[in-house]
């Protein structure tokens, strides 16, 4: 031990003989606290600081405006707006040809250009065919290797805006609309039109109803009718060939003029009842006319479906002018039969063709009428004055048609009626007077048995099918009655059911904003820091400063010398000047036969590369945290690493130095090379290639940073000490090698030395 304190103590003066030395110690202590202060400082906030970043943007975006949101949307507005109040980076806003200029200039670290669909796009969410709008971002990745991640980020703070502000607006219009309907329902204007809805059901109901018994009177007619021409079928079928042939046809002639007289009355009555209930109607469709405009100011929509309403039933009517005309034509083409000659039976053909022709421009009024009435329910709905004309022409229209109605009425019951019963007084009279006419009749008996047999089946057709349609009237209006009990029962069920509509008020009348933000964003991030650092600078602060403690190992043994000379071993060993020549070149070792051994040399000189190296551990140390103000919430074991890791670093260089001169100088520089990148400090090891995991635990930089994070921000159970106790287990490899294993090598060091010297170069 005396010796190797009289070898630190010759070195200690050496350092402090003049004051070149002791400025050059002063920057061997100072020199790697200056390498740290400096990047821990550049890396202090740099993430805070992309302020600056200048990232073009650029809104071609043309909107969008449908049907369903007759509202113009424009997302690149929303987005243009929403990043001025943005302050991540330099928002530059320009057109998209100086932003991609800008880019690949290098006046801007990156652009975004919204293009001219991207509202239309984003709006394809409600069609079936879905397109991803997309943004266009250019990239300069030569610029600056982390400008790109950081702008990086920025573009996809962008992306996560527009989800949010596209989902958040979706929610705000539903919600909102939700509630508008809501209001609605429970409006005295809504509870009217559900008061007139119940009426009109009503009505048709009724009217349906009606209908079917109508339909059901005309199938009982055409049952009597039926077993009327069964009789008449029977009744000749029964009929003698000679005496009761002419006896049943003078029979048959009368009983065809009693016919066509009670045929007649029957068409009489059962026209003027029919023409009165179409005079009656088209004063209905007058009423409902009326209504239906005078409901045009408050509801457009429901005018025009009545007035189409009104439209079909009219155009359902007209089937009546049909069966009354084909019923006249049947008479006439009965009284075409007759005998000529009779100016009855002509007259009867006359007037019987002029009824023809009143009905038919009954009939033309009536689909006139009908057109008129659609045509007004698709005019209703677009202008308000074109709508009063159509009023007054449908209303002329349907004077003019009930007028057509009144003439046929008229003219049946003062022309028709009386011909029919003059002609069937003539018949009567011909059939008594005229023997002949037996004669005629004979030959067409078996003729009429064939006709009223094929009447009798017509009949019983028609009357099936009339009973078909009564069933269908009868089933349409219990259908139409369903749904009135079930509007009536909606509205007593509303009321009932006061939870669930107190709930779906409160949804409803609840903060649309507040909702529409949680629907569009229904989970919330919240951070809890393990172990929180402060800021960027203090996680680096512990990379930067083993790295700069290592740093600082190398500076030593580049500017000191590791080797004692042999004029320094005879003054440590006490002989001066009068130290005999030793045998042999001067090497380590070389003076063991005085005493001083190889493990003196070796401790002797480490103590002044261990003293400058806890000096340069502590200044680094104590200025991170009280000149940069790194965290450090256990001051005392921050320092503690930071010597032990001096110790450990400068035992290291100092061994590879002392046992394999420059060699070991440049393996040293290459085991720092190493650590940078595989100790874990910048990037996490399990994101470095499988080498650098493989060799992670071997290097001594993991732990020390580890160790130092533990003293910076707290340690789980015994991290810190572990971390110590294998920093500190560097030291047997390296201890192994300066005192044991490099006895071997001495000589072959001393020979490498002696050649790289001859070359005069290195």
């Amino acid at each position: 031990m005396k010796l190797i304190w009289g070898i630190f103590k010759r070195d200690m003066c050496h350092a402090t003989r003049n004051v070149i030395a002791v400025i050059v110690s002063m920057g061997l202590v100072v020199v790697p606290a200056l390498y740290a202060w400096f990047n821990i400082a550049a890396s202090w906030d740099p993430y805070g600081n992309t302020k600056a970043l200048k990232v073009a943007v650029a809104n071609n975006d043309k909107g969008y405006k449908s049907d369903l949101v007759p509202v113009r949307i424009n997302v690149g507005e929303t987005i243009i707006s929403t990043l001025r109040a943005n302050d991540q980076l330099d928002w530059q806003f320009v057109n998209s040809d100086k932003a991609i200029d800008g880019v690949e200039s290098g006046e801007y670290y990156a652009a975004i250009v919204i293009p001219k669909s991207f509202s239309a796009d984003m709006m394809t969410l409600f069609s079936p065919d879905i397109k991803h709008a997309q943004l266009k971002y250019y990239l300069n990745e030569k610029i600056n290797p982390i400008a790109p991640h950081i702008t990086d980020q920025g573009a996809t703070t962008v992306v996560n805006t527009i989800d949010k502000t596209f989902a958040k607006t979706i929610a705000q219009v539903g919600l909102d609309l939700a509630s508008n309907i809501l209001r609605y329902s429970q409006s005295p204007q809504m509870a009217e039109y559900m008061r007139n809805l119940d009426d009109n059901l009503t009505t048709v109901a009724d009217t349906l109803t009606g209908a079917s018994q109508q339909v059901t009177s005309y199938s009982q007619l055409l049952g009597s009718a039926n077993d009327i021409v069964d009789s008449t079928g029977r009744l000749l079928s029964s009929a003698t060939k000679a005496g009761r042939q002419a006896r049943n046809a003078l029979k048959q002639g009368k009983s065809g003029a009693t016919s066509i007289t009670s045929a007649g009355a029957s068409v009489t009555s059962s026209v003027n009842t029919a023409l009165n209930q179409v005079s009656d109607a088209f004063d209905q469709v007058a009423a409902k006319v009326n209504k239906a405009f005078d409901a045009l100011g408050t509801d457009s929509t429901t005018a025009a479906n009545q007035l189409k309403e009104l439209s079909e039933q009219i155009s359902s009517g007209e089937s009546l002018y049909d069966t009354y005309i084909t019923s006249l034509k049947h008479m006439r083409a009965s009284v075409e039969q007759l005998p000529d000659g009779d100016a009855a039976k002509q007259a009867l053909l006359d007037a019987i063709d002029r009824e023809i022709a009143l009905l038919e421009a009954a009939k033309g009024d009536t689909q006139k009428l009908a057109q008129e009435l659609k045509d007004a329910s698709t005019q209703v709905t677009q202008n308000a004055a074109a709508a009063e004309h159509s009023r007054k022409e449908i209303l002329g229209r349907i004077a003019s048609a009930k007028q057509s109605i009144t003439d046929v009425r008229d003219d049946y019951t003062t022309n028709v009626k009386p011909k029919i019963d003059a002609l069937a007084s003539t018949v009567s009279t011909l059939i008594s007077q005229t023997d002949g006419m037996i004669t005629q009749l004979n030959g067409t008996a078996d003729d009429l048995d064939d006709v009223t047999s094929g009447v009798g089946s017509n009949v019983a057709s028609i009357q099936s099918t009339l009973g078909a349609i009564a069933k269908k009237l009868d089933s349409s209006a219990a259908t139409v009655k369903e749904l009135i009990t079930k509007l009536d029962a909606g509205d007593s069920d509303s009321v009932s059911d006061s939870g669930e509509s107190d709930e779906l008020r409160a949804l409803t009348t609840a903060n649309a904003s507040t909702l529409s933000t949680l629907i569009s964003a229904p989970v919330a991030l919240h951070r809890v820091a393990v172990y929180p650092i402060a800021n960027y600078g203090s996680a680096m602060a512990p990379f930067y400063t083993i790295l700069s403690i290592w740093v600082g190992a190398i500076i030593l043994c580049a500017m000191l010398k590791v080797t004692i000379s042999d004029r320094e071993k005879a003054h440590v060993l006490g002989l001066g000047d009068a130290l005999p020549r030793i045998a042999g070149p001067s090497r380590p070792g070389n003076a063991s036969r005085w005493g001083l051994r190889l493990d003196h040399e070796y401790f002797g000189r480490y103590a002044i590369f261990a003293l400058l190296a806890l000096l340069q551990g502590t200044l680094v140390c104590l200025g991170d945290m009280y000149f940069l103000g790194v965290q450090a919430n256990h001051a005392l074991q921050f320092l503690a690493v930071g010597w032990l890791a001096a110790l450990v670093f400068s035992n290291i260089v100092y061994t590879l130095t002392v046992s394999f001169g420059d060699i070991g100088k440049a393996v040293a520089v290459v085991l720092l090379v190493m650590q940078v990148a595989g100790s874990g400090g910048t990037f996490p090891i399990e994101t470095l290639p499988k080498f650098f995991q493989l060799l992670y635990p071997f290097l001594p930089f993991p732990h020390a940073i580890d160790a130092m994070h533990a003293a910076m921000a707290g340690s789980y159970g015994n991290e810190y000490l572990l971390d110590m106790v294998y920093l500190a287990l560097f030291l047997i490899p390296s201890l192994l090698l300066g005192l044991v294993l490099r006895k071997p090598v001495i000589r072959l060091n001393t020979w490498v030395s002696r050649n790289l010297e001859s070359t005069k170069v290195m």
